[in-house]
């Protein structure tokens, strides 16, 4: 197993600095950065944070950079240093890093009682794989190579354990984690089954240029595996990534974007959740910019962020008594209406359901 890569950088409130230059070098915009680093083979980021955190504006400004990171990047990404309190962690975390850093050593004994005090109530609210700590920047190059071990991916079946077709290829069937979108197939062979568990990025065989082939090594727009299953019959993969950029050579988010049959609107039903709320959505919002007479949500916009508030008020409310009450029916209709507010409030205060989900995953 080859040595992972883990590349230092400066993280500052207008973006990043290479770690072998002077942390007070202008900062290079983070998304071109990280994207390079990327290509170069690098498995992990490691951020030391130059701004203050209790500085709101700075430091604000430092955490949308890291988000924009952790957006443009798959790789491993541990932040922080300065960490002082559970808030900067918890800020670190939700930008979506795999991992905030606590740095010990050259404290005095009192010191060192705070900072452990603050790793234990790190790691009891957000869990051990999410906090790192060292005494110096070695010691965390230790960590994150210690949590790059423990993510490594696992195999359970072998390449041998799998039915091939006659050229000995598995086909994999490739969708976003992050909604299941499916965004190619392709084909792997037993060099790229390694390399795909070796690298964590998806390998694959190409049948047209007979050769084994990464996803993004000339565009950049990785993938990296999260879950790899195989069907009944171990003769086809079903793989779980997160993409960066377009899975299609075309530029498109997805390979299938041809439509060649589709049912008529009223025959089709939406009952998954996701498609639902975003329905839902889509008409609220439409409600704002093309009001509609006698509508009740453009009653609410009309009237303002306050009465929004106060329904939402009311309906969580209810939610509380229905629960108390016992009634699953009473309860569901509870949860629904409040639903309903809530995406009033969203879209009053241009919030999407896009910003909310980023927001859950990365918890």
């Amino acid at each position: 197993m080859e040595q992972k890569r883990i590349a230092q950088l400066y993280l500052k409130e207008d973006g990043l600095v290479p770690g072998a230059a002077d942390p007070s070098s202008p900062a290079q915009d983070a998304a071109s950065l990280v994207h390079g680093l990327a290509k170069e083979g690098y498995d992990a980021l490691l951020l030391k944070d130059l701004t203050d955190a209790r500085n709101d504006e700075t430091h604000g400004q430092a955490m949308r950079v890291l988000t924009s990171v952790c957006e443009e990047c798959g790789l491993f990404i541990a932040a922080g240093f300065n960490v002082t309190r559970t808030e900067d962690v918890k800020k670190i975390l939700y930008a979506g890093a795999d991992a905030a850093v606590i740095l010990t050593g050259k404290e005095t004994s009192e010191d060192a009682a705070a900072r452990q005090a603050l790793i234990e109530e790190s790691v009891s609210r957000f869990g051990r794989e999410s906090i790192l700590s060292g005494g110096d920047d070695q010691a965390v190059v230790d960590a994150v190579l210690s949590a790059l071990e423990a993510r490594r991916l696992s195999f359970s079946a072998a390449f041998s354990g799998l039915k091939k077709n006659e050229q000995g290829l598995v086909p994999a069937i490739v969708r976003d984690v992050r909604d299941g979108e499916v965004l190619m197939l392709a084909y792997m062979d037993e060099e790229a089954y390694g390399k795909t568990c070796e690298t964590g990025r998806m390998h694959y065989y190409s049948r047209e240029r007979k050769k084994l082939w990464m996803k993004g090594e000339e565009s950049g727009h990785f993938q990296y595996v999260k879950r790899i299953k195989a069907d009944c019959d171990m003769d086809t993969l079903l793989c779980d990534v997160r993409q960066i950029g377009a899975a299609c050579h075309t530029g498109s988010r997805s390979c299938f974007f041809n439509e060649v049959c589709t049912l008529p609107v009223r025959d089709t039903k939406h009952t998954h959740p996701q498609q639902i709320l975003s329905e839902v959505f889509r008409v609220i919002v439409d409600r704002k910019a093309h009001p509609k007479e006698g509508s009740y949500t453009n009653y609410l916009f009309d009237k303002g962020l306050d009465k929004i508030l106060k329904k939402l008020g009311e309906e969580s409310t209810e939610i509380v008594i229905a629960a108390k009450n016992e009634s699953k029916e009473e309860l569901t209709y509870e949860i629904s209406d409040y639903l309903y507010h809530l995406m009033v409030l969203m879209s009053e205060k241009e919030l999407t359901w896009e910003e909310i989900a980023d927001a859950l995953r990365r918890r």
